[in-house]
């Protein structure tokens, strides 16, 4: 395994993906005075992070304190605890508490350079009623003017730049239903347009975070980074320590070397079909970035790192895709009443409102290779705006192709998704029932203040329930998708990749997907992929700038 080469190229740092848990590494390099090298190995940078809501989970982050919001170390961590426990190496206390600690660092750090974060103060845990549970503590990037960035604009992953923030989602899904919806939904409108005024294109959501985070270590920090420079392999020292990687630039093969480390912060393997069979049993209807191929796990892998949590991934029931398309992760409209989740025969699942990783997992409990349907009446299309009905000719694809189905009477509806009519009529007479008492007796939805997050305050006496009785009824097909892999490399509190024997694999790192996550097999809170990814990434960098 020893490799020794003198190098095309060389930098203290090299960060193999450009998503939040790599941009976090590089700017944490930079702070500390090093040269950094960020490789994306396709044509678009900001992978998941750009594509995402631009949420990070953050428990007890400097916002709160300023805005005196009662939270504390032993608050998250007692969270922590009762969410995730510690049945994995990678949700060890020591990682928990490597978490918690490096919240800090990475806000104050990010403010340093430049980055205007807000919180999402409405927004609860996923279970904030267990110990320390709290609402508020997830944060994002301000809307963003990628004016300031110039060309990256155009090969970033985001698919759209619209200023909207994780904070205006929930009410957004009601903007003509209820009036603190309308009154929200003009604010972005305003939002939009006096940005056009000032000259600025404003971003929100995870094209915000992406491309100021680009600002702050590109623009700004002096790093280096290039795309279409996939990762191919390792290199290594006599001493089997990694010293660089070997990679390509403008298609030739070249060599980098890596003083203090190399970090592999590029995603899961949310589109390498092999691997998801492999591990999950299915093909897998990610919502990920197509790049993400697994390549940097498998690689560490073979250098001697030990994987964990391989066959699990950030879950959720996906809209499914036309033919040729990707799927769409589907949040909000779970909670919009007027609505339910069943499988083939027409029963239903779970907590529709609950975590979608929850959700998802129930989906894989019940059938992995199953038929799933959204069950709505016309008042949860004509209430509520849904993400996945945006576009006129994505619904009448979908419709041509059998994702989506209307009839007037249920029993009609029944018999085009394939369902039992006599199932999916005693389903609905029964939720029906659940709807107008305001208990839903078989799954509890609406219990929890998550549940009734996405809500519509005007529908009584649960705001997550609503009868379904008028015609034209909807079926919606839905899969069994994700936001990504993750397991991953197994890693220490400062992100330093392990061996099964838990020695140290000296200049490796991972973080984000590419690591078994510190969230196990659950998800406490919005933002709870982002948030270990950036404080990891920081950590990470820290560690490196000590070994000068």
């Amino acid at each position: 395994m020893s490799e020794t080469s003198t190098f095309d190229h060389e930098f203290d740092v090299v960060v193999v993906g450009s998503g939040g848990a790599g941009f976090a590494t590089a700017l944490g390099a930079i702070d500390s005075g090093l040269s950094v090298l960020m490789l994306e190995s396709g044509e678009k940078w900001g992978g998941n992070t750009a594509m995402s809501g631009g949420g990070m989970w953050l428990p007890n982050n400097p916002l709160m304190k300023r805005d005196g919001v009662g939270d504390s170390r032993e608050e998250a961590l007692e969270y922590l605890e009762a969410t995730i426990g510690s049945d994995y190496r990678a949700t060890s206390r020591e990682r928990k508490e490597a978490f918690v600690d490096g919240v800090e660092d990475w806000v104050l750090t990010a403010e340093k350079h430049g980055i205007t974060f807000v919180r999402a103060t409405d927004y609860p845990d996923y279970y904030p009623e267990l110990p320390g549970g709290k609402i508020g503590r997830a944060i994002e990037v301000k809307p963003f003017d990628v004016k300031v960035i110039g060309e990256w604009t155009d090969s970033i992953s985001a698919p759209a730049l619209l200023p909207a923030k994780t904070d205006d989602v929930w009410l957004l899904g009601r903007a003509w239903s209820t009036f603190s919806g309308m009154k929200r939904g003009a604010s972005v409108v305003f939002r939009i347009l006096g940005g056009l005024v000032r000259g600025k294109k404003l971003a929100g959501i995870g094209g915000a975070l992406g491309s100021a985070l680009l600002k702050a270590v590109v623009v700004d920090g002096g790093a280096s980074l290039w795309l279409k420079s996939p990762l191919e392999g390792l290199i290594f020292d006599d001493d089997g320590r990694v010293t660089g990687v070997r990679t390509v630039r403008d298609g030739s093969p070249v060599t980098v070397g890596a003083r203090r480390g190399v970090m592999l912060a590029a995603g899961g393997f949310d589109h390498n079909t092999e691997w998801r069979q492999k591990y999950h049993g299915i093909p897998g209807f990610s919502s990920g970035a197509k790049t993400n191929q697994g390549v940097p796990i498998a690689l560490a892998e073979e250098a001697g790192a030990a994987l964990e949590l391989m066959d699990d991934a950030w879950w959720g029931p996906s809209l499914a895709g036309v033919e040729g398309g990707d799927p769409s992760f589907v949040v909000g409209e779970r909670s919009m009443p007027y609505s339910m989740i069943v499988d083939a025969r027409g029963a239903r699942v779970s907590n529709e409102s609950e975590s979608y990783v929850d959700f998802g997992h129930a989906m894989l409990e019940r059938d992995p290779d199953g038929a799933y349907w959204m069950i709505a009446d016309a008042r949860h299309a004509r209430r509520y705006l849904r993400t996945f009905a945006l576009d006129p000719r994505a619904m009448k694809a979908m419709r041509e192709q059998g994702i989506v189905h209307s009839a007037k009477t249920l029993a009609e509806l029944a018999d085009s998704i394939g369902a039992d009519p006599a199932v999916l009529k005693a389903t609905v007479k029964e939720f029906n029932g659940f709807a107008r008492s305001g208990v839903d007796g078989e799954f509890g939805r609406g219990n929890s203040a998550y549940d009734r997050y996405y809500g519509d305050p005007t529908v009584h006496p649960n705001p997550v329930l609503g009868p379904i009785e008028r015609g034209p009824f909807m079926a919606y097909r839905l899969v069994i998708g994700d936001l990504g892999t993750k397991g991953g490399v197994l890693t220490d509190a400062d992100a330093r990749a392990l061996r099964e024997d838990g020695s140290v694999i000296e200049g490796l790192y991972a973080a984000g997907n590419n690591c078994a996550s510190v969230m196990g097999r659950t998800y406490p809170g919005p933002g709870s992929t982002l948030g270990p990814a950036t404080v990891f990434g920081m950590r990470a960098a820290r560690d490196m700038a000590r070994k000068g």
